[in-house]
């Protein structure tokens, strides 16, 4: 069995659309954790894709397992 990296699909508003802060925190979307990247990165295309149309909308992929074990390198 592989070892579980823990990874945050989530989404919301963004202020600008080319960085990552967010306008309403109490608004964020949580998809879901993940125990690998390719989980993550597949939910997290299938959100991306439902909001392609709308730019102030993005998902994004958070790493939890760099923050929680940061020894374990990428």
């Amino acid at each position: 069995m592989a070892k579980q990296l823990l990874h945050l699909v989530m989404g919301g508003r963004v202020v600008d659309p080319q960085g990552t802060e967010f306008q309403d925190l109490k608004d964020l979307h949580v998809v879901g954790f993940y125990a690998s990247y390719a989980e993550a990165e597949e939910a997290w295309r299938a959100w991306a894709q439902r909001t392609v149309d709308d730019a102030e909308m993005k998902y994004v992929i958070v790493h939890l397992h760099r923050l929680l074990e940061p020894s374990l390198g990428a």
